[in-house]
């Protein structure tokens, strides 16, 4: 497979992976910002989406104050920002149209559907009830283009090139999930375990399609230690760190044996993966969550960088 090929089919999955985080990212805030101040809403949702989205900076630049109308339109619709819904399903139809010979039938289609949807959604004014429509919208155009890979790709080189994508951008949206929790939410007057608190929690576990799963796997209330071993160390959870860098490693490993060689990719995506099964979630909490998940994060981004390097140039 061309390099050029195999980079677009790795970014279209990233892109699209990324549009429904961002989805998922204002559909709990939404929820959070609906709490009574009496609860204990706080007033720092909005600026949470922001930081949980990583776009603080470009954020204060075009906007400054992180309300809600500011930041429905800069994580939704605006042009101007990389990363936006918007801007998402644009850079990953582009990668697609460029390789369109390499993907299926059913997955253009739910690409090129989608872009030509959003442009009747840009254009109309949105409610709050309009709005959570146009997020549910984005999260199945995720789900029905995910599923046509699954159930219509080949399984070669262009389709572990595709979920490597997904399952890097993944990890990466998880991790930034459990960290802005613990550190931009909660406000400082606040009792941790308080009413807040577990509503928050319970908030980002349905933000990540995980609340069903953790009363599954630990049959109690909703505890934070037990959120971040779910969300980190529990492979069974298709959205843990554990279960991506176990995908990683698999697709990886299928494309060494395809082509002939293994790599700088290949021994980092293991040795993350061996980290995260040999690190108890009371060593992780321990130490600090917020160093490892940082660590995490830079650690994922450098083996983005080394795919990048290995395959993708």
């Amino acid at each position: 497979m061309l390099s050029r090929t195999a980079d677009s089919l790795y970014w279209v999955s990233r892109y699209v992976e990324r549009a429904e985080y961002l989805a998922r990212i204002l559909d709990a805030t939404m929820r959070l910002s609906n709490l009574p101040s009496s609860y204990g809403g706080a007033g720092s949702e909005w600026q949470s989406a922001v930081a949980t989205a990583g776009c603080e900076d470009t954020f204060a630049k075009a906007y400054g104050e992180a309300n809600e109308r500011n930041v429905r339109d800069f994580l939704a619709f605006n042009p101007d920002n990389p990363s936006s819904i918007r801007n998402c399903f644009a850079l990953a139809r582009s990668n697609a149209r460029a390789v369109r010979t390499a993907l299926t039938s059913e997955m253009w289609d739910a690409l090129n559907g989608a872009w030509l949807e959003l442009q009747r959604f840009e254009r109309r004014p949105m409610d709050r009830e309009e709005f959570a429509r146009f997020l549910d919208w984005v999260k199945n155009v995720s789900l029905v283009f995910d599923g046509s890979a699954y159930r219509t790709m080949l399984r070669d080189d262009g389709y572990w090139f595709l979920r490597l994508g997904v399952n890097i951008e993944r990890a990466d949206n998880t991790a930034r999930i459990l960290d802005v929790k613990y550190h931009l939410l909660l406000p400082a007057n606040e009792q941790v375990g308080g009413s807040l608190d577990y509503f928050q929690w319970t908030t980002m576990l349905r933000e990540v399609s995980a609340l069903t799963a953790y009363h599954w796997v630990y049959r109690q209330a909703v505890q934070p230690m037990l959120v971040a071993d779910l969300l980190i160390l529990n492979r069974r959870m298709p959205r843990s760190l554990a279960s991506c860098y176990e995908n990683v490693s698999r697709y990886l490993d299928q494309l060494g044996e395809a082509y002939g060689r293994q790599g700088a990719a290949q021994r980092q995506a293991r040795r993350t993966l061996t980290k995260l099964g040999s690190t108890p979630i009371e060593a992780i909490v321990k130490r600090g969550l917020h160093e490892f998940i940082s660590d995490f994060i830079g650690e994922n981004n450098r083996l983005g960088n080394t795919i990048v390097e290995q395959y993708l140039q």
